[in-house]
């Protein structure tokens, strides 16, 4: 394999007779943006959290830049991972741009201190998403939406060159859910940052990955390009849900078909209109 990022035939299991995950072995190479997509329970956080370190696999291993993940320090692994978890509700009273700064400590010099340099990329992490107004206020104090928000803009400041992000946009609104998926985006075309998310909006996805992996809830799972691996067929394999296949211009759409949809027995594609 030579991707930034190797997993090799990885297992998982959170007790002695379980498995969430079997065998499963990909690579993500430099500058790709890897969607994680499935149903509930298929393992799509467990992944991430073994992606990062934060969980110890069964079987199998991960590899950062060729380098197995236990030989990383903390430190170490923090320059060359950034981490977006689903939801963390804070305990302390840091303000928004005290939390942002501290992404910043792998790269604090033989002082400690931040420097010109550090407090000018926090600046930017935080106009970029949005969250510039809120830098003096506690993060306890804002909702949701807006802390998810303060940390991507903190995994934006640490300036790894790897992002790891589950669910980036839970809890936002259509307006910030499009705007993340452009700054994630952004920083993989114009700084060539690889990224990893883990999502369930397939539809933001296809329109912004270049692979997606699709995790079954039976331990299976498929990889590839957005355009090979997101096909009715097997969306419907995968999620158990009839979907509407549509293209806009050079984009494809799925819509979910319920039980009492009126077209629920017209699945396919639809021409695109432009």
């Amino acid at each position: 394999m030579s991707g930034i990022i190797e997993v090799d035939n990885l297992s998982f299991g959170y007790s002695p007779g379980s498995t969430v995950l079997r065998d499963i072995s990909f690579e993500v190479k430099p500058g790709t943006f890897l969607a994680i997509a499935g149903p509930n329970g298929a393992g799509k956080s467990t992944l991430l959290n073994l992606m990062c370190g934060a969980l110890a696999p069964k079987s199998g291993a991960v590899r950062i830049d060729a380098a197995a993940m236990e030989s990383y320090s903390s430190e170490s692994l923090a320059a060359k991972v950034a981490v977006v978890r689903q939801e963390f509700v804070p305990i302390f009273g840091f303000s928004v741009i005290e939390m942002v700064l501290m992404a910043r400590a792998p790269h604090f010099g033989t002082m400690g201190f931040e420097s010109e340099t550090d407090r000018r990329i926090v600046n930017d992490a935080l106009e970029a998403t949005d969250t510039a107004r809120f830098a003096s206020r506690a993060l306890t104090s804002l909702s949701g939406g807006e802390r998810q928000r303060v940390f991507i803009a903190r995994a934006l400041a640490q300036d790894s060159p790897v992002l790891l992000l589950d669910e980036p946009t839970n809890f936002l609104d259509l307006k910030h859910q499009v705007g993340i998926y452009d700054l994630l985006k952004a920083a993989q075309l114009e700084k060539g940052r690889t990224i990893v998310a883990v999502t369930h909006d397939i539809n933001l996805a296809s329109q912004y990955c270049d692979e997606i992996l699709l995790l079954g809830a039976d331990s299976s799972y498929r990889i590839g390009t957005t355009e090979a691996v997101l096909a009715p067929e097997q969306i419907r394999k995968v999620f158990g849900v009839d979907v509407f296949a549509g293209e806009v211009g050079q984009e494809k759409f799925f819509i979910p078909l319920g039980k009492f949809s009126k077209n629920s027995k017209q699945t396919g594609t639809a021409p695109g209109n432009n």
